[in-house]
Formats: C-alpha cells, structure tokens, sequence
C-alpha cells in the first residue's frame, strides 16, 4: 500500500513538473475567424455601431478590415498622463487595431469614453478637436466622470458633429 502511495505521489509530482514547463502557442489570426474583440470592450462597441446605424454611417467596411480591438499593458501611463487608448497601423497605413491601456479597466466610465473616443477616430474620421475641453474627442480630458455624467448629450454631438456625418450630410444636399 506505501508503495502504491509512493508510486501515485511519485506520478503526481511528475505530472505537476511537467504541466509548469508545458508551452502554449496562441493561435495565429486567421483572417476567417474574423475581428478579435476584447470581452469587456465588446458592448462599447455594440452600443457604438448601433449609434452608427442610428445617424446612417456605414461602418461595416472598416470592421471588416480590423484585426483586433483589445486591451493591453504596453501603454505609457504615467501620474502625469499618458496614452489610454489609439490606433495601430500597420505597414500599409491602414489601421489594423484598436488597443485601450488596462488602466482604462479602473473604472467603467473611463472605459466607456475612451472607447467611444478611439472609435470615433476610426469609424468617424476624427482628429482631436481641442487640448482639454470636456468632449470625448478632446486630446485630454481631465474628467471623464462630467461626459459620463450628461453622456446622451456628449454622443449626439460626437455623432452629429463627425467629419464622417456632415459628409454624408453633404451627399444628400
């Protein structure tokens, strides 16, 4: 019966060694599979394209063309500011990701303005529209909780005042 024990704990131990020096290879990305989204930036996106579908601003060729839109930690953030969220080009110039710093994890609502930032950027052509003015476009924003809090009024303007939306509004004229 000790022997028995010994064996099994022998096992045991073995199989515990073995699993820690195991290697996993992440798949590749294969263009068939699609966009790869991060789990907690998903809804952002949803309530996103819904509003795109809202004001009439096609996005889906520009969803096709994106790899991935995830969370990462190779960001600089620092106590004096940093980069929370942007777009990766690849070597064509095209954007192929969208990346949000994990720092944007801390609280729902940075989150929230900061994808709708970067989306608005990609989907409707924005460039920074100010230094540090308390719109979700801003270059700084020095408090995301004042947008969040008057949220609705924040995103129809964001929309109805897009480079993407006044030139579908010039197409109609």
């Amino acid at each position: 019966m000790k022997r028995l024990l010994f064996l099994f704990g022998a096992f045991i131990l073995t199989f515990t060694v073995m699993s820690q020096n195991a290697e996993f290879e992440l798949p590749e990305y294969d263009k068939v599979e699609g966009l790869k989204t991060d789990g907690v930036i998903q809804p952002f996106l949803d309530d996103f394209l819904k509003l795109c579908e809202q004001y009439n601003i096609d996005y889906h060729d520009k969803l096709f063309k994106l790899k991935e839109i995830v969370l990462v930690d190779t960001l600089q953030v620092s106590p004096n500011g940093g980069t929370l969220g942007m777009l990766v080009r690849g070597k064509n110039n095209d954007v192929e990701k969208i990346i949000f710093s994990w720092m944007t994890l801390l609280d729902k609502e940075i989150l929230k303005v900061v994808a709708f930032h970067e989306f608005g950027h990609y989907f409707l052509e924005y460039k920074h529209i100010c230094d540090d003015c308390n719109k979700i476009m801003a270059k700084v924003n020095s408090s995301y909780f004042d947008i969040a809090q008057d949220w609705d009024y924040h995103v129809k303007n964001l929309f109805i005042n897009s480079p993407e939306y006044l030139k579908q509004q010039q197409k109609k004229k």
